[in-house]
């Protein structure tokens, strides 16, 4: 039985039932949405516009993700998350910081964000000391393979269950080594990151097994390609399929989803916790 309560620097989440993770990319090149929030002005309106509809979380990027994609300067990481991230915590909610740079990981820590969202789980040389050196701050460990840039060549081999699962058992026990409490932690599997249509499948079907290693669960499906490979649906045609997801992947035992379509997916969740399967959201 994993922990129902994450620790996250100003917050404390009840996880007794699932939360909601409203993505905010600022960013001109994500797969789904580059460049729709990339204007300071339209960024802060969407994360209130995602309040609205029923977040409970504000995840915030400045560097796309996706399979291809380049790194970011820092610099202009900084210039693009900083004033959406000074607005964020100020709107009563936990705030995300969806990067891999320790620099950008500080800097959001020191304006008042409580999660650290990290794709490449604090490998990054300095990450993990940024994140032990802070006494509450919320972690998401992924797992990844590679990089953006070139980790759809360097999908996993062998069982794809095991590979994440040990990684994540590894980087969990760096963390604990490190003083960081793991209340203060959640795993993402990592759907879409270096692994094929059927991998990705493979750990929903199987994603039980994770919850062996007594931590939450957060997981990404939103808009995700392997969903247009079972559909032929375009990125910005794959909400329902994505609420989809993301309630199978909840009736499976994950505690966060991370969406774009976060009206869909709560609602989606009213329905699911209405059936008796969870208190409803209010």
């Amino acid at each position: 039985m994993s922990q129902s309560v994450w620790h996250t620097g100003r917050f404390e989440i009840d996880l007794a039932c699932p939360r909601v993770m409203g993505i905010v990319n600022v960013t001109p090149d994500s797969f789904s949405d580059g460049g729709d929030h990339l204007d300071l002005t339209a960024a802060l309106n969407h994360c209130e516009r995602l309040l609205k509809e029923g977040a409970d979380i504000l995840d915030i990027g400045g560097e796309s993700s996706r399979p291809g994609a380049l790194p970011v300067p820092l610099g202009e990481e900084l210039r693009r998350v900083t004033p959406v991230l000074r607005h964020a915590v100020k709107l009563g909610v936990p705030v995300s910081i969806d990067t891999y740079k320790p620099d950008v990981m500080a800097h959001a820590l020191d304006l008042g964000v409580d999660i650290i969202n990290d794709i490449y789980g604090l490998r990054r040389p300095g990450a993990l000391d940024v994140v032990s050196a802070h006494a509450a701050c919320g972690v998401c460990l992924m797992h990844m393979r590679g990089e953006p840039a070139s980790m759809q060549q360097q999908v996993i081999s062998n069982d794809v269950v095991d590979d994440v699962r040990s990684f994540l058992a590894a980087r969990v026990e760096v963390l604990t080594q490190l003083g960081v409490d793991a209340c203060r932690v959640v795993l993402d599997p990592g759907i879409g990151f270096g692994k094929t249509v059927e991998q990705n499948f493979e750990l929903l079907r199987r994603q039980a097994e994770l919850l062996d290693l007594g931590l939450p669960i957060l997981v990404g499906w939103s808009r995700k390609s392997s969903l247009g490979a079972v559909s032929g649906r375009p990125a910005g045609e794959r909400g329902v399929l994505s609420a989809a997801a993301a309630l199978a992947a909840v009736q499976l035992g994950a505690r966060v989803v991370r969406v774009h379509d976060v009206a869909d997916t709560v609602d989606a969740l009213k329905v699911w916790g209405l059936a008796g399967l969870c208190r409803p959201r209010h």
